[in-house]
């Protein structure tokens, strides 16, 4: 008879779990919580426990597998400080801020959107323009969280999110913590096609930290200054590059677009992703290809398809470096969605709380662009014809000891102006002089003397700049959607049980050793024995010999551990092979397996290539008696 803990007996439960409830789970069993909180915290900043820690890393090598190796992608890992200039050519100086408002009489700061859309029930509040906002703090009278003073009248800026820091000693040189680990793959483009032998398309992974000095924190690993980051950067030729879109065609996803969202009452589309580019609903095939390759990815690692969706960016809304963006977006306010709660998410979408996970931007050639024309290398990559070609080009050849007197120290300059101006306007010579300009100050420069004329020219092949399109990943975000979703409640021996529902490939702990009785040495001796082969076998495993069978049960169950191991005397007596049993941890199901295939066996299920039900048929459920 195995171990007193009885197959489950009752529903899992369909209710709200609060962000309360995820917390205090997190906090007692080691997932993750507040950092510094010996002297008071910071807001923003989480430390990942045992678990979490554990969690995270396999949620990372889940993506690096999916999207680096099987892609056949290159990974570096950049420095998370970068010079000011990075960021001037970047845009983010300018153009990467939140909308702050400071209440007059306690002093706290809030994001305004945010406040707008808690408070009103508006949706996307971050794409309305700034004097919009402050008339509807006005409108509805909103008042400071912290205080509750009004906050009608008071000024909506825009704040900055970015870390500034001194490199070196002194005043030193300008940096600042990165906001996305993008930044650290473009800078480097020069280096990395030199590595993908100057062959487009190719792509570029990194996975690493990235900071934003948030205004209002919140919702724990929701909203953090300090976060990780897994991204791909995919460069391709726009012209001559195409995804392998049959590989995903056929996935099934769930499309919120921007017009269904300006819509009053607006749907869902439910379709696959071969049905949405031929409708024009994703215009870019490369953007369906990782909408299509990411949602296998999620259903992977433990999100729940039936509370997840691709929401486009509004026009407002996209970065601005961004043409397109599509959002993998998930519900985090359920236990599960089951009944009327599936229902209810897959018909409206106004209906749970989702939150964004992932995004997924056309960012044209934008940031290649902009450093190449500020930093001192070529971002561009040359492609070869299949045979050369005969083109005509406009040529200047600028008269120097004209153009010297005339124009001094700006000469040179006006030549390479000049030689640019023919390249992208030739008609502009068509006059007795051209004008061009440089820094804002316009110079007028004789035709003859420009010598513009059109020649026939030889060309191997030409500079392309590539365009690029990003999947960008949450991490510690999807860490809190995988424990959120594999959050569950039944019922065992008329007792409520937590538990979390993990995928085997992700679980912090993939099995658990017991022997039945700590006092009895044989037991002890092999139990030991067998978490040794387990960890052997390239599995993480927790041993516990103290307490009840059923309290050890309760305690893997809430850590998500998703299969026990007991070494029980039936397992050890008699002239047979020594057996030990595996339990289940969704089912309590229990199975007795000879010890010395189980590191094989369970192995393969945690790579995926076997199932608990493939073992279940090959050994045979065991009865279980009353604890």
């Amino acid at each position: 008879m195995a171990n007193d803990e009885p197959v489950n007996t009752g529903e899992v439960n369909d209710e709200q779990v609060t962000p309360e409830a995820i917390s205090e789970l997190a906090k007692r069993r080691g997932f993750f919580f507040g950092s510094s909180e010996a002297y008071g915290g910071v807001a923003g900043f989480y430390t990942m426990g045992p678990q979490g820690a554990a969690l995270k890393g396999n949620v990372e090598s889940a993506w690096r597998d999916r999207f680096a190796v099987k892609e056949g992608n290159q990974e570096i890992e950049a420095p998370t400080i970068m010079p000011e200039p990075v960021f001037e050519a970047s845009g983010h100086l300018d153009g990467f801020d939140d909308m702050l408002v400071e209440c007059g009489e306690c002093g706290e700061s809030h994001r305004a959107d945010h406040l707008i859309e808690d408070e009103t029930g508006i949706e996307e509040a971050e794409t309305l323009p700034i004097p919009e906002v402050e008339a509807l703090i006005e409108e509805h009278d909103l008042r400071c969280p912290n205080c509750g003073a009004s906050l009608a009248g008071r000024p909506v800026e825009d704040f900055n999110l970015m870390f500034e820091t001194s490199i070196g000693p002194g005043s030193g040189q300008t940096g600042y913590l990165r906001p996305e680990t993008a930044q650290g793959i473009f800078v480097e483009f020069g280096r990395l096609k030199e590595y993908a032998r100057n062959q487009l398309p190719f792509g570029v992974a990194q996975i690493g930290r990235a900071y934003r000095n948030e205004i209002s924190p919140r919702r724990g690993l929701i909203r953090t200054r300090e976060f990780t980051q897994a991204e791909l950067e995919q460069f391709v030729d726009p012209e001559r590059d195409e995804p392998s879109l049959d590989d995903v065609r056929d996935v099934e996803v769930r499309l919120y677009p921007a017009t269904e969202q300006e819509k009053e009452g607006g749907d869902y589309l439910e379709t696959t992703i071969g049905e949405a580019v031929e409708t024009g609903v994703v215009a870019n095939e490369w953007i369906a290809y990782y909408l299509g390759i990411a949602k296998r990815w999620f259903e992977r690692v433990g999100v729940d398809a039936d509370r997840f969706r691709y929401r486009q960016h509004l026009p407002g809304e996209r970065a601005h470096y961004a043409s397109d963006c599509w959002d993998a977006e998930a519900e985090l306010g359920s236990v599960s969605a089951s009944g009327d709660a599936a229902d209810r998410l897959a018909t409206d979408p106004s209906a749970g709380d989702w939150v964004e996970i992932a995004g997924f931007s056309y960012r044209t050639d934008y940031d290649l662009s902009k450093h190449g024309e500020h930093a001192d290398e070529s971002f561009t990559v040359f492609e070869q014809y299949d045979e050369p070609k005969t083109v005509e080009r406009a040529v200047v050849d600028p008269d120097m000891s004209a153009l010297g007197p005339e124009f001094g120290a700006e000469a040179t300059d006006v030549a390479d102006a000049l030689r640019d101006l023919a390249a992208l306007d030739p008609d502009a010579f068509g006059g007795d002089e051209v004008v061009v300009e440089i820094d804002g100050e316009e110079y007028a420069v004789p035709t003859d003397v420009a010598n513009f004329r059109v020649e026939e020219q030889t060309e191997s092949g030409e500079h392309v700049t590539p365009h690029v399109i990003e999947p960008s990943f949450g991490v510690d975000r999807t860490v809190y959607t995988v424990i959120a979703h594999a959050y569950a409640r039944d019922e065992v021996d008329g007792e409520t049980r937590t538990y979390l529902r993990f995928v085997p490939e992700i679980a912090p702990t993939s099995v658990a050793v017991f022997p039945l009785l700590s006092n009895d040495e044989s037991l002890t001796a092999l139990a030991g024995e067998i978490a040794d082969d387990l960890r052997e076998a390239g599995l993480s495993v927790a041993y516990d010999d103290s307490g009840n069978i059923g309290r050890r049960y309760r305690r893997q169950d809430e850590i998500g551990t998703p299969f026990c191991v007991t070494v029980d005397p039936e397992g050890v007596e008699g002239t047979g092979p020594e057996t030990a049993t595996v339990r289940e941890r969704d089912s309590t199901a229990q199975i007795r397996v000879p010890v010395d295939e189980l590191a094989d066996e369970l192995a393969a299920v945690r790579r995926g290539r076997k199932t608990f039900d493939d073992l279940r048929a090959a050994y045979g459920a065991v009865e279980t008696a009353d604890a």
